[in-house]
C-alpha cells in the first residue's frame, strides 16, 4: 500500500549506484544544499549506518527516526525503532516523512513511497549500493531541472516524481 507522505530522497549514479564504504560516490555541495532545504523541519527516516555516516550524527532541525536491530542501542537526538512497519506508523500523521537511506532501507521503502526527490547524476559510478531500478512509466515528473558541475566535471538532474 502507497503510504503518500512517505518520500525517498537520494542522489543515484544512471547505474542506480549510492555508495561505496559507507560513503557517497561523489560531493555536490549544491544537492547538499537542496537536500537540507527539502529535509529540513520533517521527519527522516533512515538505518544506523546511515546515521553513523553523518559527519556530526543527527541533523538538525529534523525529527531523526533511526531503525536498527539492536534493542538496547541508542544515539543522541534520534528516535530508534526496529521494523520498517514502526518507521511507518511513526510517521503516519506527519504532513511529509523523508527516507535518506541507506541501500536496504531504501529497498524496503522503495514500493510504498508516494514521491521521489531524485539528484541523478549522468554517468555510472563503481559501488556496492544500488538503489532498485526506477521503471519511470510509474511515475509522473513534478519537476525537473538539468544542471552541470564543473568540479566533478559532470552533469546531474534534479527531478521530483510522484507515483502514478
Amino acid at each position: 500500500m502507497i503510504q503518500k507522505n512517505i518520500s525517498i530522497i537520494v542522489a543515484i549514479a544512471q547505474n542506480f549506484a549510492i555508495g561505496k564504504n559507507n560513503d557517497l560516490l561523489f560531493h555536490l555541495p549544491n544537492d547538499l544544499k537542496r537536500f537540507k532545504q527539502i529535509t529540513t523541519g520533517h521527519p527522516l527516516i533512515m538505518g544506523r549506518n546511515t546515521l553513523l555516516s553523518l559527519p556530526n550524527g543527527a541533523l538538525p532541525n529534523r525529527r531523526n527516526i533511526v531503525i536498527t536491530d539492536i534493542p538496547e542501542e541508542k544515539f543522541e537526538r534520534c528516535e530508534m525503532v526496529f521494523s520498517i512497519d514502526e518507521a511507518a506508523e511513526a510517521v503516519k500523521n506527519e504532513g511529509e516523512a523523508f527516507v535518506i537511506g541507506g541501500g536496504m532501507i531504501y529497498r524496503q521503502f522503495f514500493p510504498i513511497a508516494g514521491k521521489l526527490y531524485l539528484t541523478l547524476v549522468h554517468r555510472d559510478f563503481d559501488a556496492d549500493v544500488y538503489f532498485p531500478e526506477i521503471d519511470y512509466s510509474e511515475w509522473e515528473e513534478l519537476y525537473r531541472e538539468d544542471l552541470y558541475d564543473e568540479k566533478n566535471g559532470f552533469s546531474y538532474s534534479y527531478l521530483n516524481l510522484k507515483r502514478k
